[in-house]
């Protein structure tokens, strides 16, 4: 090659490199703006209406870049809630506004209301957590697994412990259809996987169980009595674990990671996801869980109790152990960065999520509901700014923050490497060093790798596309479809190089 045209050639790199940096540093930039919002927050020492104004300047920029339709929220202070607003809607066909009394479904927060009424029959000697569940549950029968049920115990239920599978997730009912009883619907799930009390397991079909319990040791439906002994006291009044068309204002409808449209469900059981309740209310329920704060017009359970359920039970919850320190009784647990302990829970489910976290010592508490399964870096952003405004710095989970700046950092890289390999191809075609030799002999091994690699990655994303639900989806909304896009393009680049093989000597020859 002549002096001419290596000169040439590396004026050529020198303008792709400088190229494709000017096209990540413009990304770069243009997702820092778009983050200014996000990434602002007020000081600690800033007053509740600074705060709050600045949620009212954050919350819908947050909610129209993550495509979330409605958002309630509330703030507790010393125990009690200080406020609390809605955004958006609860309905975007009908131009349903979402409102702080409107009937949520808050799915797995239901976990921890469960916690307090299971908690409230050991406070009247009903029951014991350390005995067997089968002692309690007298008309119903444990399907036969390859572990001994005998072993159950009420605590091992409301620590995840129990071996108990997960349960199906996805069966859900509209309201009109037939649905099958508590006991049918545990006769099919209620089958151990593990031996209980090993290790952490999340399970909704545990905290089932934990509703037939209290329905057998009551002789009352679990929704009466956990109305009467724990929703009412708690002055809990837009709450309830039974459907009806009369919960007026009407429960949201639910949009999913693609945005789309799910109705009102229900499911068969009622424990561990089955409560409807306003912002309010669930606020209402974190702060009467303040046991530096305890209202005597609110006592449910000794504040001695409220602690056992905040006593930690399992020091590895999982994967849920990436924000959490450990797992109590129906609660999260972390230690905050000022040595303060604060419990947590949160769900989600077909197109709604949920969340609450608190300081029991300090009384401070946020809840969060929305209608939409794109939530969770809008609750990671949220839950910073109040961790700081607060003086705890951060929360666990903020680290949903890192993540996604991490995957975005992944994904500039990604494109910047991929930018190169369509620079190198199309400078082979022009020069004709590559032409279509699909067939080609030569390098047979690294081009069918690259062709299979290829198809694999295709497959596997047309596979991602007609799912309903994605957990990386849900986590990294927006990412995670640039993440597809650009293993999209990946695949197509390993097609070009397999089926336009580089062979200069050969082809100029």
């Amino acid at each position: 090659m002549s002096v001419k045209k290596v000169g040439v050639s590396k004026l050529i790199d020198k303008l792709w490199l400088r190229l494709s940096l000017s096209l990540i540093i413009s990304f770069v930039l243009v997702l820092s703006v778009s983050n200014v919002h996000k990434i602002t927050k007020v000081k600690k020492d800033a007053s509740f209406q600074e705060f709050t104004t600045h949620l009212d300047e954050c919350i819908p920029v947050l909610m129209k870049d993550y495509n979330i339709p409605g958002v309630s929220i509330a703030l507790i202070q010393k125990g009690e809630t200080i406020w609390a607003k809605a955004y958006g809607y609860a309905n975007l066909e009908q131009g349903r506004k979402m409102t702080a009394d409107t009937y949520c479904r808050v799915e797995s927060i239901s976990k921890s209301v469960t916690a307090w009424a299971v908690m409230k029959l050991v406070e009247q000697r009903k029951i014991d957590l350390d005995q067997p569940v089968k002692q309690y549950i007298k008309n119903w029968e444990f399907p036969e697994s390859q572990f001994s049920e005998e072993k159950v115990t009420v605590r091992q239920l409301l620590a995840n412990t129990s071996g108990m599978p997960l349960g199906d997730i996805f069966e859900r009912y509209s309201p009109k259809d037939e649905i099958p009883s508590l006991k049918e619907s545990l006769t099919k799930q209620a089958v151990l996987i593990q031996e209980p009390g090993v290790s952490f397991l999340y399970s909704n079909t545990g905290y089932n169980l934990l509703e037939l319990l209290i329905e057998e040791v009551t002789g009352r439906e679990f929704a009466e009595y956990i109305t009467e002994e724990v929703l009412l006291p708690m002055g809990m009044d837009n709450s309830s674990f039974t459907w009806s068309e009369e919960l007026k204002p009407a429960v949201p409808i639910g949009y999913n990671s693609k945005g789309n449209p799910i109705p009102v469900y229900i499911y068969p059981e009622k424990a561990s996801g089955g409560l409807f309740a306003s912002v309010e209310d669930i606020a209402a329920f974190v702060g009467a869980g303040m046991t530096n704060y305890f209202h005597s017009e609110q006592r449910v359970l000794t504040p001695e109790n409220i602690n056992k359920l905040y006593s930690p039970m399992v020091e590895n919850p999982g994967i849920y152990g990436l924000v959490f320190d450990s797992y109590g009784l129906g609660y999260y647990i972390e230690t905050l960065a000022n040595g303060k302990k604060s419990v947590a829970n949160g769900g989600q489910g077909g197109g709604v999520m949920s969340y609450f976290q608190a300081v029991p010592e300090t009384g401070d508490g946020i809840v969060i509901l929305t209608n939409s399964q794109r939530s969770w870096p809008f609750f990671a952003y949220i839950l910073d700014k109040w961790a700081a405004w607060s003086g705890f710095e951060s929360v666990g989970m903020s680290k949903i923050i890192w993540v996604q700046n991490a995957l975005w950092l992944l994904i500039g890289l990604f494109w910047f490497s991929m930018l190169r390999q369509v620079w190198g191809i199309g400078q082979g075609l022009i020069s004709g060093k590559r032409r279509f030799l699909p067939l080609w002999k030569d390098f047979g091994l690294l081009r069918l790798v690259q062709s299979g690699l290829s198809v694999i990655l295709a497959a596997g994303l047309l596979w991602c596309i007609s799912q309903d639900y994605l957990f990386i989806s849900s986590v990294f909304p927006i990412a995670a479809g640039w993440l597809g896009i650009s293993l999209f393009i990946f695949a197509l680049i390993l097609l070009l190089l397999a089926w336009f093989p580089y062979d200069g000597p050969k082809l100029l020859s």
